[in-house]
Formats: structure tokens, sequence, C-alpha cells
């Protein structure tokens, strides 16, 4: 009877890591799971965040909402803007430009996805706009502007989602103030030694500089690249994903907005990788995520320098990882999130999103004090799925090309994939079809914008496509891009939106 009294007691939570990662799961934990546990989250100022990672996925709204938090308040707060999708510049081949948005091509219903009669009427040489004038979410970036979706789902209008460009080292002290509010604590420190149980091999607390030990039932580690408790003290395995996602190193550099204030992220294609840009209210994010092994660090500081279209405000600061994930992110009572996990680099702003996918699975599957190895094998299988799909959802970007320009692309367009991504690739180019999953964050239209996008065009479609006369047809997408382009130009300035809805805080 006693241990199952004391296993009905709050669960002691000790987050190790600050951050975005460490604070989003301080404040879930506490706001969701009141009287189950007790969070702990220890940090030190001393110890500097990466911090650069500024756009998100539209999964991020439901998180806020689930914590209660404002969207106003938390976008004038961390001084946001909208993000309806992402833009791909010279990804396929020099010059091209597409959009990967955050909604459906067409009106999003019938029994047929519009891209199989997109695919049959371009087979047939046919006149087509490109196929993102064909979204309204690509339409609205396009045209810099916005509104929020109509909860109409059959409506144009409600054929889309969006996400947020925020300023992270703002993200985290909001998160603090609402985790502290719901009555987690924070310790400052710094953790010089972890502590194993003799038998178990768990972690049964951690040491800091001062020699304050705090133990715990479950330990959290958001202590980033470094892994401080899954990597180093438990000794996890990395798998290392290199050979198909060589870019290891970003240099990072803010300038102030000197151009339009775009309702969605860019990422620009360079000769040893790719720049980002994310416009924020108060200042453009900038940089250059390369790989090493083609190209300096001098060298990649000049190219960003030279590219940004504003005054820097900070100097470029360099960023080196890897691209890969520990063999598994629950190992005894200790569970990664964020980059203690694995990173898969910003490509398609997964990280925040594979922070909160880690997060959400942890308060469903959380444990009693003594830790199920059931509980632990299901998270572990939900993360693994959540990060091979990403991996292969990225690979795609660089492999997907005819870019011969350079060493960098060469490789990449010639590299071996995945068995996953090549069976994937092959189902597409002669069905048109894209494999669908009842787990993942990449829904069909995401990997049609990009096989699209950069020039792979199926043979084949749905058969059911080919039930509509082709003049018909063609007269149809017509009519649709002219209603879609009438119904966006209605819609508010992007920038004049936001100062109605959500200007910043302070301009400090």
């Amino acid at each position: 009877m006693g241990e199952e009294r004391e296993d009905r007691d709050p669960v002691r939570v000790v987050v190790v890591g600050g951050g975005t990662a460490g604070w989003m799961t301080a404040a879930a934990l506490a706001r969701l799971l009141p009287g189950r546990c007790t969070v702990q989250l220890v940090e030190s100022e001393a110890i500097g965040v990466v911090g650069v990672g500024e756009a998100t996925l539209p999964h991020i709204r439901a998180f806020n909402e689930r914590l209660g938090i404002a969207e106003a308040d938390f976008m004038a707060r961390t001084r946001a803007t909208f993000k309806l999708g992402i833009e791909f510049r010279d990804w396929g081949r020099i010059g091209d430009s597409y959009v990967h948005p955050f909604g459906t091509f067409g009106r999003g219903t019938g029994a047929v996805d519009f891209h199989h009669y997109w695919a049959r009427l371009l087979n047939e040489g046919a006149p087509l706009p490109p196929l993102d004038r064909f979204s309204y979410a690509c339409t609205l970036a396009r045209e810099g502007r916005f509104d929020h979706p109509d909860p109409d789902r059959r409506r144009l209008a409600g054929t889309f989602g969006y996400a947020y460009q925020f300023d992270a080292l703002l993200f985290a002290p909001y998160l603090r103030e609402i985790a502290e509010a719901m009555g987690a604590t924070r310790t400052e420190g710094i953790v010089t030694r972890v502590e194993r149980d003799g038998e178990s091999g768990d972690i049964a607390a951690i040491v800091l500089g001062s020699g304050e030990r705090i133990d715990g039932d479950l330990f959290v580690d958001c202590s980033g690249f470094r892994s401080l408790l899954l990597g180093e003290a438990l000794g996890e395995t990395w798998e290392d994903w290199s050979r198909w996602l060589p870019a290891d190193r970003a240099v990072a550099m803010p300038c102030r907005t000197a151009t339009a204030v775009t309702p969605y992220t860019s990422a620009i294609a360079m000769p040893a990788g790719w720049r980002w840009r994310i416009p924020l209210q108060h200042r453009t994010g900038n940089g250059y995520v390369y790989a090493s092994a083609f190209t300096s660090d001098d060298d990649a500081r000049a190219a960003l320098e030279q590219a940004v279209e504003g005054e820097a405000i900070a100097a470029p600061r360099l960023l080196r990882f890897a691209a890969g994930r520990r063999r598994r992110s629950w190992v005894g009572n200790c569970v990664a999130v964020g980059l203690a996990s694995g990173f898969l680099e910003p490509l398609e702003s997964t990280s925040i999103y594979l922070v909160q996918q880690a997060i959400t699975a942890l308060i469903e599957l959380f444990p009693e004090r003594r830790v199920a190895a059931a509980d632990r094998d299901e998270f572990n299988r939900v993360i693994d799925l959540e990060y091979d799909r990403i991996r292969d959802f990225l690979i795609l970007h660089y492999h997907a090309t005819t870019r011969d320009d350079s060493p960098f692309w060469n490789y990449v367009r010639t590299m071996a994939v995945p068995d996953s991504l090549a069976e994937k690739m092959e189902l597409w180019r002669r069905r048109g079809r894209v494999v669908k999953y009842r787990e993942g964050v990449f829904l069909d239209a995401s990997w049609v914008a990009v096989y699209l996008g950069q020039g792979i065009v199926p043979t084949g479609w749905d058969p059911r496509a080919d039930t509509v006369a082709s003049a018909a047809l063609l007269e149809g997408l017509h009519a649709l891009h002219g209603e879609i382009a009438g119904e966006v130009a209605g819609r508010s300035d992007h920038r004049a939106f936001i100062a109605r809805f959500c200007p910043m805080a302070d301009a400090a």
C-alpha cells in the first residue's frame, strides 16, 4: 500500500535547460497537468541559447491556445508577424520560385485532389499559371496581404492556415512568466554532476556548481546540442544523417527591416546551402545554412553580409550543428526535448514543432513516479516517426534539383537517398500520389508544393481526373484563378493588419 500511495504523489519533474524548449515544457506541464506533477527548471544565465529559430509551423497556434495564450498579446510581446508559408527561390533551378503554403491547392474539396487535374493539363500542354496561383494561401503571401481564415472550410478564404515569425529571444521569457504563474519554479545554476541510481541506472539527481543537489522522478533534458543528460550522462547513441543533410553550420545576422514585411519566410538557395529571410516587426532575421565541406566560414560570412537587404544590427554569429537524432529520446527516467533529442536544420521550420510534439507525447503518456516501459516505447515510436518523415521531406528539397552549378548541388542531386524517400518519389512520378500517414507533420499539399515547385511532374494521375473534358477543365481552372485573385485583392496589407491587431509592445 505504501508504494501505491507513493505513486499517486505528484511526479517531481526537473527540466534541465531553459530557452524555448525548456520553458515550453515547463509551461505546458504546469498548465495541463496541475496536481499531477511539480516542475522545477534549472538554467544558467551564463549559458547562451541558440535563439535564431524565429519561424514556426501552424501547430504552434494550438499549443498557445492550450496554454491560454491570447494571440494578439503573444504577437505584440514577441514582435511577431504572420506566416502563410515558405517561399523557395532557386532550388529546382536558378530563377525558379514557388511557395510551400499552409493550406490547400484549389478548393480543398472533392474526391480527387486538385493537383491531379493540374498535372493532367500540364502533360497535355495546356497553358497554365503556376500551381501556387491556385492556392489562396500562396496568393495572399505573394500579394503581401493577410486576414484570419474564414471558419467555414468550404469557402476559399477557409482553405488555409498560418503560423508566426517571432523573436525567439523574447519567446522564452514570455513563456517563463506563464510557467511561473502556474507554479513552475526556476533555479539558477550550472549542472556539474549527474547522479545515477546504482541499480536501475536512472538519474537520481543533478548537482549544481553551488553544491546544491536536486533530485526528481522525471528529468527532461532541454540542454540543447550538448544533450547533457541523455547524450553525456546516459550515453544514448547518436544517429548521423549528414550524408543526406550535409549542411552543418549557419552564420546568422539580423538587420534593420528595409524591405517588405512579407507574410512568409524565404529560403533562397546559395552555392553551398541556402539563406533564410524572416521579417519581424522590428527587424529581419537572416542566416546562411551551409555545408562546411563545400565552403569556408569566412566565405559564408561574406556571402551573407553581401546578401542582406538592410543595415546589420549585430555581428555575424556562427553556429555549428549536425543533422541526426538520438536513437531513443526517452531512456530510463530521462526525456530529451528539442536539440538534446535531435536536429534537422531549419529549412522547414520544424525545430519548435518537434519540441511541441515531444511535449504533447510526454503529456499524453505522462508516467507515474516509476516509468512504465510501454509508455516509454510508445513515446520513442512517435518521435522516431516524426524525425524520419521530416528527414525525408527535407532531403527531397535538396535532391529534387537540376542544379549543377556548384559541387554542393552536384552532391545532393546525385546522392543516394533513403529507401523510404526513393519509394515516395517513384510513386509520385508514376501516379501523382502522395504517401499518406496517420501521423506526421507535412500533409499532401506540402509534398505537392515541393515536388511540382522543383520540377518533378508526374506522368500519371488519378484516372478520375480524366472524366472532365480538357476544355471545360481548363476553363474551370482559369475561373478559380480569377476568383482567388479577386478575393485576395480585398484583403488587408500584411503590415497594416499587424499595426491594427498586434503592434509590438515596445520599440526598444
